[in-house]
């Protein structure tokens, strides 16, 4: 299972689904780094130094910094969706299909609703 580390805006609910589905997920606040004001260039540096690809809603910085600085073990770019069971669901079905998030960026966008 994947080793992540979700950013500090990244919905707990979500980090709480992949656990429940077995992916190694940390918050910055399991690891004494949250309230910090970090930039994402640190939280970028904090993950690649623990081996853990990033969680994040913040898809424009992080993509940004995907280009200026692909050595990282994964970005995960999330939109945010209110059904956070199923983002965690949604999230662990792309993580079951990728064989190495070692300088990825993955995009993981929100289902479009069904026109009723």
């Amino acid at each position: 299972m994947a080793r992540l580390l979700a950013d500090e805006n990244f919905p707990l609910p979500v980090v709480e689904e992949l656990r429940r589905l077995g992916h190694g997920v940390l918050t910055l606040r399991d690891i004494g780094q949250a309230g910090q004001a970090l930039s994402d260039e640190a939280v970028l540096a904090v993950a690649r130094a623990q081996q853990r690809a990033i969680l994040t809603l913040n898809r424009k910085h992080f993509i940004r910094l995907h280009v200026t600085h692909s050595d990282h073990a994964g970005i995960i770019a999330c939109t945010f969706d209110p059904d956070f069971s199923a983002q965690g669901r949604l999230i662990d079905v792309i993580l079951q299909t990728e064989p190495s998030l070692d300088s990825r960026l993955l995009r993981v966008n929100r289902p479009a609703a069904a026109n009723s």
